[in-house]
């Protein structure tokens, strides 16, 4: 290894707390962490700095250095890697974000720590800690003291406080690790007690909260560790503060290379988060479904009945700019770097299903400490009316096309499950006549889609179209399923996957649609469209090659297990903001639905 420090990729290992989060690269380098949440501004990035490696980054380097390998503790947010250098010194560096039960009260802080223990030989360590501000703007200034530096990220600074020769952190100079060194980038305050004995405290009630919460998970019996890491990095893209769940750590990873089709995901889509709770709801997490529906019913409360907006900031504010970050290359270069998201000015008619079906799950599930009640069917009603009322208008779709709206078949089918189920719910709770209206409304927009979504073609047996007004193809329409709007034997939906599978289907790959968009033709496929092609194949009978695929799909996952949103279907590279929750509900929700039963091993 000529060179420690590599080229940007996306084999990076999330790190977290569920209030700050951080990206690590194969060169033990935290590239990417945001403060003082995941929308902050990004103190760490390295990641979309372009050739400024040196910027916006926390490095640690062997003289010499030969190899680098990572792990995480098992079930755990805690990652371990190990530096060799030629001569055979090595160190282990143990990074984690802290996360414990402390005073009744879930101590996450805005913090990073990190543990060096030399492991062989005589290992000479360079630290680099150059954290930026005003999304790298400007390197941090720094003050220092006997046993700290001051990093100066903005209105509220970051300290260091650690055991390590302060000098040598400052100046980024080799030094000797003769023992274990502690490191903790927190809050601007004396650091309380001593740092060693402190961090491996937290280090181990961090381990024991995760292991623990990982006991609870009810997993398939294939493929657990895959299961139980995509679940542990979807609880860490949730912001606990307020229950948001954001579509992923970063912003402005290209979907495709030079596309510009660079975004910030670091909001809370309402699409995005209602899947990421029905697949961790699969498992049992119904801590990160409780949140979340706080968060839902301050969203409604905000919204008084009007329009909701296909996203929000995780504290639920509704403005997000979109702006760029002049002082940022991008990825590899390949600006620009975009903070907030326009989309929020979009019309998403879809959003009202997707706040109804998890909500209505609190009517039903006596695990929940608050069970919803008739104030919240209430509200919920107002959502439904949302539904009923814009089921049949245009809007920009699931995929956010920012130059036409159609009336899409997805919103539809979304706002008819909102009826049927807020229909449901009512008959839970007795009241008769609101069953009555609401499953008339299910019923009026079923014949509705049937009517107008329906291409016929004598030929092939017709499809549905991705909207009413055109007979184009669209992978969400293989939802029509999992929603429970038809069954998988319908004609119809069998005829529908036949001319999805024929169109979008790239070899082992989906494409959300092949027709062009605001940018043109899709360069990449869609990684959740490809696992929502291999649970249609399962739901088809086609049960070997569902499973030939989604072992394909696991391949391309980083060494840290993880997948991003886009996939080049010929090379096999990711591409898109990362780890992008979609992804992560498909691994989930495939081998669920793949797995041999437990059954089989009791």
């Amino acid at each position: 290894m000529a060179d420690a420090v590599t080229d940007p990729n996306l084999e990076l290992w999330p790190i977290g707390n569920c209030q700050v989060s951080g990206l690590i690269d194969q060169s033990a380098s935290l590239v990417w962490g945001c403060v003082p949440r995941v929308d902050g501004d990004p103190v760490f990035c390295a990641l979309l700095n372009g050739e400024k490696r040196d910027s916006g980054v926390w490095r640690f380097e062997l003289e010499n250095q030969t190899s680098v390998t990572q792990h995480y503790e098992r079930n755990t947010a805690i990652l371990v890697t190990r530096l060799e250098s030629e001569d055979g010194s090595a160190v282990e560096i143990r990074d984690f974000c802290p996360r414990y039960e402390r005073s009744g009260r879930m101590y996450r802080p805005v913090a990073f720590a990190r543990i060096v223990r030399p492991v062989s030989g005589v290992p000479r360590l360079k630290v680099t800690l150059n954290p930026m501000r005003d999304y790298g703007a400007t390197i941090a200034e720094k003050t220092n003291g006997t046993n700290h530096i001051r990093y100066l990220v903005g209105p509220q600074a970051m300290r260091l406080s650690t055991d390590a020769p302060v000098g040598y952190v400052l100046e980024s100079r080799y030094y000797r690790v003769e023992a274990d060194q502690h490191f903790f980038l927190g809050p601007d305050e004396p650091f309380v007690g001593n740092v060693r004995s402190e961090l491996r405290r937290m280090e181990q009630s961090t381990a024991r909260y995760w292991k623990l919460w990982v006991r609870g998970l009810h997993i398939p019996l294939e493929w657990q560790d895959e299961v139980i890491r995509c679940a542990i990095t979807l609880k860490l893209c949730q912001h606990e503060e307020t229950g948001a769940i954001v579509a992923a750590l970063t912003t402005s990873i290209p979907e495709a290379a030079h596309s510009e089709r660079n975004w910030d995901y670091r909001f809370c889509w309402i699409r995005d988060s209602y899947y990421t709770v029905q697949a961790l709801n699969r498992l049992g997490a119904l801590d990160v479904l409780e949140k979340y529906l706080g968060y839902l019913r301050n969203i409604v409360d905000s919204a008084r009945g009007g329009q909701i907006q296909p996203l929000y900031s995780v504290m639920g504010q509704g403005e997000l700019d979109e702006t760029t970050a002049a002082h940022l290359a991008g990825y590899r270069g390949m600006g620009p770097v975009r903070k907030g998201n326009a989309a929020y000015k979009q019309i998403q008619h879809d959003c009202y299903g997707q706040i109804v079906l998890p909500t209505a799950q609190a009517f039903f599930d006596h695990r929940l400490l608050r069970m919803a009640d008739d104030n919240d069917f209430e509200s919920l009603e107002e959502v439904g009316e949302m539904a009923w009322k814009m089921h049949d208008q245009p809007d920009a779709g699931l995929w956010e096309f920012r130059t036409r709206q159609e009336v899409h078949t997805y919103s539809a089918v979304m706002s008819w499950a909102a009826c049927d189920r807020l229909a449901k719910v009512a008959a839970n709770i007795d009241k008769a006549d609101r069953q009555q209206i609401w499953q008339e409304r299910a019923d009026a927009i079923r014949a509705k889609i049937e009517q107008e979504a329906w291409v016929e073609n004598s030929e092939e047996g017709g499809h549905y179209g991705a909207s009413f007004e055109s007979d184009y193809l669209d992978a969400s329409l293989l939802q029509m399923v999992e929603l429970r709007f038809l069954q998988p034997d319908n004609p119809r939906f069998q005829s529908t996957f036949t001319a999805i599978e024929k169109t979008l289907r790239r070899g082992e790959h989906m494409l959300r649609y092949a027709s062009e968009d605001d940018f043109g033709l899709p360069e990449t496929a869609f990684n959740v469209c490809t696992f929502w092609l291999i649970e249609a194949l399962h739901l088809a009978g086609r049960d070997e090659e569902a499973r030939t695929l989604f072992t394909a799909m696991l391949s391309h996952t980083t060494e840290s297990g993880l997948l991003s949103e886009d996939l080049d279907f010929e090379t096999g590279e990711l591409w898109g903001n990362f780890p992008q929750t979609y992804s992560l509900v498909g691994v989930i929700n495939c081998a669920g639905l793949l797995s041999r039963p437990w059954s089989e091993m009791r």
